[in-house]
């Protein structure tokens, strides 16, 4: 594949979507038989592909028997759900352990990996073990929203291959500094993404949208400037796209791109985002908060708007509080110094429910 290249499949089939991809973008081609390949779904939480949240495991079929029957051999899936859920737990509910079992893969939980220090230009990050050990990697996000980062995809699912203590601390970074970082240290083969039924608005997904639409890319800048164009944003709606330009990762989405559909199907102008993230945003208060906090959360005020139940008074969310004692409402242990607070790391969506309905 050329670097300015987009190939796109259209249809509801993601196991010939993936054989598709993978045999239009001849990247195979250059690998070596013996060559240590990894698959990198987004299995950010124990919830199957339905829900818009996580990779279709027949998207990941579809790319195992292709190269199997190519002669490769050496081949595992690795990931690591964020803080608070577990990945074997996501692996089996998200029908990864079957598909092991099925094509004889391991399944790689980087949660439980050992880590390396990495240096990137902006400062060192912890690396899991095993990615750093694959000759071939390839990435397969799903398109999708982000409630603190507008949008999630290629780049930001990178994050599955640090350690818990290094996702934490890349929310004390701000996130999208760290994601462009890390991108820098770590460079995928090839780039595969399910735009079957992402939901535009949520990571942990809840609201997919049927999109109908497969993408594969070598330049995850290149692809994420794209998708963030059919969630109907700006690159500079999402900062980590351009971060991660400046440092030489890949190439923005310009005149000079292109994009080659393998198959007839009605292409996909643009996504309508609700919204809906922007505006329950509006009552959060937020410094440095891990992703699943941050999404129970919003998983309470959405259904605490259904109710007519939304808070009066800001709530107050994230690792930037800690020792602090803020006048509102609190969530999780970092705000236990807050005038209000519900307890957890992260918090249930249900207890949060009932502790803004008691305080708010």
């Amino acid at each position: 594949m050329k670097e300015n290249t987009i190939l796109g499949w259209f249809g509801e089939d993601p196991h010939e979507a993936g054989r598709k991809l993978m045999e239009a973008s001849r990247q195979w081609e250059i690998w070596g038989k013996d060559d240590l390949i990894g698959l990198k779904p987004n299995l950010i939480l124990a919830r199957e592909a339905s829900s818009g949240a996580t990779t279709h495991p027949e998207f990941a079929a579809g790319v195992i028997e292709f190269l199997q029957e190519k002669g490769f051999s050496n081949l595992m899936i690795l990931e690591g759900s964020w803080v608070g859920d577990r990945t074997e737990k996501a692996f089996r509910v998200c029908g990864y352990t079957a598909l092991s079992e099925k094509y004889g893969i391991p399944l790689v939980d980087t949660q439980k990996d050992e880590s390396v220090l990495c240096q990137a230009t902006n400062g060192e990050y912890r690396i899991c073990r095993s990615v750093l050990e694959l000759d071939r990697l390839i990435n397969m996000p799903v398109l999708k929203g982000h409630c603190q980062t507008s949008v999630t995809c290629a780049l930001k699912n990178l994050k599955g291959c640090i350690p818990d203590s290094e996702k934490r601390r890349f929310h004390r970074l701000g996130l999208h500094q760290p994601i462009a970082d890390l991108n820098e240290i770590l460079r995928p083969d090839l780039i595969l993404v399910d735009g079957l039924e992402g939901d535009p608005d949520f990571e942990e997904g809840g609201n997919p949208l049927k999109m109908n639409i497969f993408l594969a890319g070598i330049d995850p800048v290149l692809m994420d400037s794209y998708v963030t164009g059919l969630l109907g944003l700006r690159t500079e709606h999402v900062p980590y796209i351009g971060k991660a330009a400046a440092l030489g990762v890949g190439t923005p989405w310009s005149e000079d791109s292109v994009i080659t559909y393998l198959n007839k199907g009605e292409g996909v102008a643009g996504i309508e985002r609700t919204a809906q993230a922007d505006r329950l945003g509006g009552y959060i208060r937020e410094k440095s908060a891990c992703s699943a906090c941050y999404a129970s959360l919003m998983q309470a005020l959405n259904i605490l708007e259904g109710e007519g139940h939304l808070p009066s008074e800001p709530v107050f969310i994230g690792q930037g509080y800690r020792g602090q004692t803020p006048r509102g409402l609190g969530i999780g242990v970092c705000l236990r110094g807050a005038s209000a607070s519900v307890p957890g790391c992260p918090p249930k969506v249900e207890d949060i429910v009932a502790f803004l309905r008691n305080n708010g």
